[in-house]
Parts: structure tokens; C-alpha cells; sequence
């Protein structure tokens, strides 16, 4: 599958994997980066240290890649494996901050989601029409047609169109789902959805691909200090127990909900605190709500959306404060049915615990402090100089990662020997971006090209964008690889490959998790199809017949420990059970010492 004139943006690299010469670009982040990244870790001063793999994290790489300095990022599980990869999954200006008259926060992520839609990440981020049913006569269609003017002013209407004031009967026609006596009329608006948890590791691949070094799997257990200053941190492979040392001249900590167990490495007092807030989605097959538009709906606290994500809704999200384990957040039977209530309130067909295909559960890093209700902390980001060589940076929305990471890095500069150069990642498209526009017009070209459905091709190129050649290579000469997943249909089995061989995936987990979504889209939440996609992917990642059945045993196991969790009726005894199922990775320590 060589270049061709037809397609002028494709133009592969190479590597190798599964023992041939595949064609991988820029920012690819195999087995051999990984490699290569310990190696430079123990050996090469950096100017920046990142802590944490989520999309702030991976910004915060990008933004220093992009100015011309060093950096390393480090995560001790996988990219997005925590809140970066659980959230409702929209790029949004946050319709309800309004309310909370937070009208800096709602402009900013409204030129974000602007920019990712027209030109960052344009392949990731799609428009989404909302439909908001009115259920009060008179006062309700002024106020909230006053909130969406507001909205719209601030930069909601620029690539998307405005708000939309429906009948009742338009509503109903809208959403024919919903019950009549659940309204008395409809506005509509436009926002945008994303794959957050691709996002993120586009983020971080982007960062790769302008020098930064990415390693997943490696766990900060120390700090290294010079007198009072930080001046590095202390490694663990978090596979096989190897240490190392890493040195830089600033450290960034952007671990979330892990903020204060980081901070507390540095034997310094913080300069705030986070506090963990649960947030539950479900996931639903699509034929069980009729709705042409996603749906928000008002609650006594908050706000509950139901949008649409490929052949199912997800609806969430819940908003409770959490104590316990940090990297594995259980959903109980309590959330799921708060959320199957509150929905089940507006539809005319209501669900029911059967209807559901996937649970997910993330913590939303809120800053501590402000107020003892967490749907009412404020989503703005803070940032600090904790110490001389070390910066922190928490709160703040998904949407905003740009912007926060920009503002991390301009706080870091004073510990950086050389001059800084401003951010310019608003001019940084991610990997994909570039081309991707001029590939969907030539959807059906491609599709005879590569020998596959049309269909399918537009689905690849809303994951991958123009770097969709590099993943349909990888079949060559092995066309069992266009074939779908068989328990697992919407992806073919090149895409398992190619998160092996090229997006960092190290664990079933990680592929069934976050590169695809097969663990929240189908009813057996992946289980059926890890034996496949173990074998798929082994020959990439080295794994021998003993290593596919920990692999494939460990990941139905948490399956099975996230089902159970499931129907326990509180926080304490779902998190027992979650936290019962195996680590993948056997080398993490949880929590860190703090002796170190």
C-alpha cells in the first residue's frame, strides 16, 4: 500500500512490528519510544518534568515541546487512565457555569472548543445539536433564551448554529422519545462530543512527535532536591521494578485527583488541595430513546445529559463526593439508579437496568475549599509554585487543558534556566488534524482504495484522521487484520494492533478501555474478545502464551469485580470489591510511600 497521487497526505514512516516493516510516522509512542524514553530518562538533563498522563498533563508536554524546550512526561498507569478518560465526553462551553455567573470560564472554553473544532482536532471533535425541553409556561423560554444569547455572544455560535426555540409539538417531532406532559416546548443549541480518552493520547503523541519524551508505566515514588529546590524525581517501572533518575530544571505536577499525594513527595505545604468528586455515566443501546438531538435536562442539583455516541446514549452524570480509591472509582447501585430515575422521568419508554451496556465511573480534581457542595465547586484551574523547581497545577475542565497547560508553563519559566518563548499551541494542529477535512471528501475513494465499507471509513477517520493510512498499512500482506473484532465489531482487529505498535498501549485494559471503547459499549464490557485481542497484539508487545492468559484472566476479572460492584448499595462496599480485581501493572505501588 504505497503512496499514491489520489492521496497526497498520506505519507507513512516505519517501524517495526510483529517481526515486519510497517509504516508508523512521527509521534508514535511503540515499543521501541519506550525503550528509548527509559534510557534518555536516566541520562539526559530536562528542562520540564511532567507528572501525570491525563490531557492536562499531555498539554502541558505539548505547550513545552512547542517552545523549543526539553521535556519528559511520566504516568504511572496509562495515558488518560484516570479522569481524562470518564468524563461526558464533550467539548464544551458549560451552559450551566452561567448560572454560576462564571462568565471568564464559559468564554474560555468556548474559544477552545472553537479552535478544536476549526482547527486543532477537528477529526475528534464533532458539532452535536442539544435539545433543552422547557417544562414552565411564561418565564422559562426568556431566561434560558437570555442564557443561550449569552452564550452565543461569547463565541457558541461561530462554527456551530445558534440557539432554536421549538413548539412542544417541534420538540416531540425532535424527540419523539420524550413524554408529552414532560414539556411545554424545546430550545436548541449546539455543543460538541469527543472521545476523550483518544484525545488525550492524541495530545500526548502530538508532544512526541515535537520531541517530548512519553513514557507510561513509570511511576514518580520520590523527588530528587538540591537544598530546598526539587531538581528531579525518582522513577519505577511500574512493569518489572526498575528505578531510575530523572533530572530537570522544573517539575510540573498535573496528577488531578493525585495532586496532594505528589505534593506531599516534596515535603512542602501546598498551596491548595483537591477534593474527588464521582461523576457516573450509563451507557445505553440507541434504539432506547428515539431522539434525533442529545437531550439536557435539569435536576435539583445540577444537570443530567443524554447524548448520543455511536450506537448507544450515554447518559450522566452523578455528583457525590469520594474518599476511597483514587484509581478505580465504583459506581453503586445507588448512582445507577438516581441516574435510571431522573431520566426515566422524561421518557415515555423508561429504562431498565437490562438496558444497560456499559457503567463508568471518573473523578472530577475540584479545588477544596470552596464549598461543601461538589456540583458547586468552581470549575476554574489554580496554579502554584509549590517549591523552587516545582509547580502545580489543579481544577479547571476538560476543555480548557490548552489553556491551563499554557498557564502551568508560564509559571514554570522562572525555573528554567533559558529564555521561554510564549505558548503558541493554538496554532498546533494534533496528529490527524492536518488533511483530514480534504480525506473526508475523498471518504469513498479511500474506502475502494483499502477494500473496506464506506461506513467503516468514516468511522477511522473520525479516530484517526489523516493519519488513518498509518493503521490500514499494517494489514498489508495480512488481510485478516481489515476483518471486525468478532465480539467486538465496530472495530477491526488493525486498530488493536495499532495500539500496540503506535499509541502506547501496554495492557488489554489499555486497548479495551481507552484506545477503543469496547469496554463500555458492549454488554460483556470486552471480556469475550480479550482472548483475541491479546493474541492480536502479543507478537507487538512480546507476550508469550503465560503472559496472553494474565493478560486476558487479570482483565476479566476486573469485569467481573466492576459488574459485582455494581449492584452494592454504597460506595464502601463497591470499592471493596473493585479494588479486590488484579493491577495489570504489578510493579505499581499504591499509595506511594511518602518516606522516600
Amino acid at each position: 500500500m504505497s503512496q499514491t497521487p489520489e492521496f497526497p497526505f498520506l505519507n507513512p514512516g516505519e517501524l517495526v512490528a510483529g517481526g515486519k516493516r510497517d509504516r508508523l510516522g512521527p509521534g508514535q509512542l511503540g515499543p521501541e519510544h519506550r525503550r528509548t524514553a527509559w534510557e534518555r530518562l536516566g541520562k539526559d538533563q530536562f528542562d520540564v518534568l511532567v507528572i501525570g498522563g491525563g490531557v492536562v498533563g499531555a498539554g502541558i508536554a505539548l505547550d513545552a515541546a512547542t517552545r523549543g524546550l526539553s521535556v519528559a512526561l511520566v504516568e504511572a498507569r496509562d495515558l488518560a487512565s484516570g479522569t481524562s478518560s470518564r468524563s461526558s465526553k464533550m467539548f464544551h462551553g458549560g451552559l450551566r457555569y452561567l448560572e454560576q455567573l462564571e462568565f471568564g470560564l464559559v468564554r474560555e472554553a468556548l474559544k477552545e472548543r472553537e479552535l478544536a473544532l476549526s482547527t486543532l482536532a477537528p477529526h475528534l471533535v464533532k458539532p452535536l445539536r442539544f435539545l433543552y425541553p422547557l417544562t414552565h409556561r411564561l418565564w422559562e423560554r426568556p431566561y434560558v433564551a437570555a442564557g443561550l444569547t449569552l452564550y452565543d455572544t461569547m463565541g457558541g455560535a461561530k462554527s456551530v448554529p445558534g440557539q432554536h426555540h421549538l413548539t412542544r409539538h417541534g420538540a416531540l417531532r425532535l424527540a419523539p422519545g420524550l413524554r408529552r406532559d414532560a414539556l411545554v416546548g424545546g430550545v436548541t443549541y449546539y455543543d460538541t462530543v469527543v472521545d476523550d480518552a483518544r484525545h488525550t493520547m492524541t495530545v500526548a503523541r502530538t508532544a512526541a512527535h515535537y520531541g517530548a519524551v512519553i513514557r507510561t508505566s513509570t511511576q514518580v515514588v520520590g523527588l530528587l532536591r538540591e537544598a530546598d529546590r526539587v531538581v528531579g524525581a525518582k522513577l519505577r517501572d511500574t512493569e518489572d521494578g526498575r528505578t531510575a533518575e530523572v533530572r530537570a530544571s522544573v517539575v510540573v505536577n498535573a496528577t488531578g485527583v493525585w495532586t496532594d499525594e505528589v505534593q506531599g513527595l516534596s515535603r512542602q505545604r501546598g498551596r491548595f488541595h483537591v477534593r474527588a468528586s464521582k461523576g457516573v455515566h450509563i451507557v445505553v443501546p440507541r434504539d432506547r430513546i428515539v431522539s434525533d438531538a442529545a437531550i439536557i435536562l435539569r435536576t435539583a442539583t445540577s444537570v443530567l445529559f443524554v447524548i448520543p455516541w455511536g450506537a448507544h446514549w450515554i447518559v450522566g452524570t452523578t455528583d457525590t463526593d469520594w474518599n476511597l480509591d483514587l484509581a478505580h472509582p465504583a459506581a453503586t447501585k445507588a448512582d445507577i439508579d438516581y441516574l435510571l430515575d431522573r431520566v426515566n422521568e422524561v421518557l415515555v419508554t423508561p429504562l431498565t437496568h437490562a438496558d444497560i451496556d456499559g457503567v463508568y465511573a471518573g473523578l472530577r480534581p475540584l479545588l477544596a475549599g470552596e464549598s461543601d457542595e461538589t456540583s458547586k465547586l468552581s470549575r476554574e484551574h489554580a496554579v502554584a509554585r509549590v517549591a523552587p523547581g516545582m509547580v502545580s497545577i489543579a481544577g479547571g475542565k476538560y476543555t480548557t487543558y490548552r489553556v491551563m497547560a499554557a498557564d502551568a508553563m508560564d509559571e514554570a519559566a522562572q525555573d528554567i534556566p533559558a529564555r521561554v518563548s510564549p505558548s503558541i499551541t493554538e496554532k498546533v494542529a494534533l496528529l490527524g488534524a492536518d488533511g483530514y477535512f480534504a480525506l473526508v471528501n475523498q471518504t469513498v475513494q479511500l474506502a475502494e482504495h483499502y477494500g473496506i465499507h464506506p461506513y467503516r471509513m468514516t468511522h477511522l477517520l473520525d479516530r484517526y484522521g489523516s493519519v488513518v493510512d498509518e493503521v490500514l498499512a499494517m494489514a498489508e500482506g495480512k488481510p485478516e487484520l481489515l476483518q471486525p473484532i468478532t465480539d467486538a465489531p465496530a472495530y477491526l482487529q488493525v486498530e488493536a494492533v495499532y495500539a500496540a505498535a503506535a499509541e502506547g498501549a501496554l495492557h488489554l485494559d489499555d486497548i479495551l478501555a481507552r484506545r477503543t471503547r469496547i469496554s463500555i459499549e458492549y454488554p460483556d464490557r470486552g471480556a469475550n474478545c480479550a482472548q483475541q485481542v491479546a493474541h492480536l497484539v502479543a507478537p507487538v508487545l512480546g507476550w508469550d502464551d503465560d503472559e496472553i492468559e494474565r493478560e486476558v484472566s487479570t482483565y476479566q476479572a476486573r469485569v467481573r469485580a466492576e459488574i459485582e460492584s455494581q449492584t452494592r448499595p454504597d460506595d464502601k462496599s463497591a470499592d471493596a470489591l473493585r479494588a479486590a480485581a488484579p493491577e495489570p501493572r504489578p510493579q505499581l505501588l499504591e499509595p506511594v510511600p511518602q518516606d522516600r
